[in-house]
């Protein structure tokens, strides 16, 4: 579906125009146009395709989804793609929904193309419009401006992520939580897993926008680009701490079911020498051989019992000050 369709020239808009005129104004000086695509059809994007001329294999990856965050140049056109995590209620993977942002950039164009994502970007034109100093280096500047709202969506979540391991944390020591808290560990862990392929790729492929040989439609920009790797490097860390302390908090967690399987052994074998004793005290009297003493004694069951109840005292008294009872 088509969002808008809107051409700048020298950091001002122009005009809201059809798909149909785009041609006419992709050859003016100093001019570029912007089109915004939401879950788009494919006929829409074969359209787009024949207007920019675009690249095949970028289209073919567009029409597809569910690519790995790049950035790939085909000559002077780049095609980037990232995804889009939001934590929803019930979401799709693990409690985070994930969406796709597909950007086709050229010198006079640029074709975002929003797939599986509830989340739009009129704040981002918005924000374009308002700095046009900025929006005169062209396509560069609204490829940063995406790029920048994309990453700083990923903010809350990890934010989300970290009250939610803290939350976990705290449940560790509560005694008989030991099954739930592993639970929730390992289903944090796949939550941050998720975060960490829309991150962790993207931080790889957008270093190239800022130092070295860098695209000819991304000069001009190259500080703003190294502004969106450095917020990518710093979520990529928080990610990196967050795995580490799930593991640990794992390997404590098990930790504390062994300690807890470790009491509870040792009671059952506390209790197994007591009532052991007992046996064997009432095995060796109920062997009825004639010759037995104490066999014909008035008080012998009597002071039986009183002895095995005395020793299973004493036993009972040293495992309780020992710690196992």
């Amino acid at each position: 579906m088509l969002i808008n369709c809107v051409a700048y020239q020298d950091g001002a808009k122009l005009a809201d125009i059809p798909v149909a005129e785009i041609s006419d104004y992709v050859l003016r000086p100093g001019c570029f146009v912007w089109v915004a695509l939401n879950d788009p059809s494919p006929e829409e994007l074969d359209e787009l395709q024949v207007e920019f001329g675009l690249h095949p294999l970028a289209v073919e990856d567009a029409h597809k989804g569910h690519e790995r965050p790049k950035i790939e140049e085909y000559g002077d056109s780049l095609f980037v793609v990232m995804q889009m995590v939001e934590r929803v209620e019930g979401g799709e993977e693990h409690g985070l929904h994930v969406g796709e942002v597909d950007v086709f950039v050229g010198s006079n164009y640029v074709v975002s193309v929003r797939s599986r994502s509830k989340a739009g970007f009129l704040g981002v034109r918005a924000r374009c419009e308002r700095e046009p100093e900025l929006l005169r280096n062209g396509a560069g500047f609204v490829l940063y401006a995406l790029m920048d709202a994309v990453v700083d969506r990923y903010f809350p979540v990890i934010d989300a992520l970290e009250v939610e391991l803290e939350q976990v944390e705290r449940q560790i020591f509560v005694e008989r939580n030991a099954r739930t808290s592993i639970q929730n560990l390992y289903a944090l862990k796949q939550r941050v897993m998720v975060l960490k392929h829309a991150v962790s790729p993207l931080l790889e492929a957008a270093n190239k926008l800022h130092g070295g040989r860098v695209p000819q439609v991304c000069m001009g920009s190259q500080e703003y680009f190294r502004d969106v790797v450095d917020h990518l490097g710093r979520i990529n860390g928080s990610i990196e701490s967050m795995r580490d302390t799930i593991s640990t908090a794992i390997q404590v967690n098990l930790s504390m079911v062994t300690i807890e399987d470790g009491e509870v052994t040792k009671r059952l074998a506390a209790w197994a020498a007591i009532f052991a004793v007992c046996t064997a005290f009432a095995g060796i009297w109920g062997m009825n051989f004639e010759a037995m003493p104490e066999l014909k004694w008035r008080y012998g069951y009597v002071m039986a019992l009183v002895l095995i109840a005395c020793t299973s005292g004493y036993l009972y008294y040293r495992f309780r000050k020992a710690g196992w009872l």
